[in-house]
């Protein structure tokens, strides 16, 4: 070994060497994690008390958001099918008769 090299820090000195950095990236997962929860409505205090009840009833907020929004979007792609797909019909026809192979 150099003497050029620092010296090997321990398990716990590397455990506890917090940098800026890594406070800052703990804190933006917090405020990430935040948003998430607090979309399926999740109280922190309610999350404390009743861990399983909480996660059950935002597994449930889950699949509501997903069914209200294939309903929504089912909606919306046939009202757009309904100009859409006849106008593609109408351009593949033009476009297949001015081909000559």
């Amino acid at each position: 070994m150099s003497d050029t090299q620092a010296p090997r820090k321990t398990f716990l000195q590397r455990v506890i060497a917090v940098r800026l950095k890594d406070l800052l990236v703990l804190f933006l997962l917090c405020v990430l994690a935040g948003v998430v929860l607090a979309l399926f409505n999740v109280d922190p205090a309610e999350l404390w008390v009743d861990f399983f009840g909480t996660i059950a009833r935002a597994w449930d907020r889950f699949f509501l958001i997903i069914t209200e929004s294939l309903g929504w979007s089912v909606r919306y792609f046939l009202l757009g099918a309904v100009l859409v797909v006849p106008i593609w019909i109408i351009w593949r026809v033009i476009s297949a008769a001015g081909r000559r192979t």
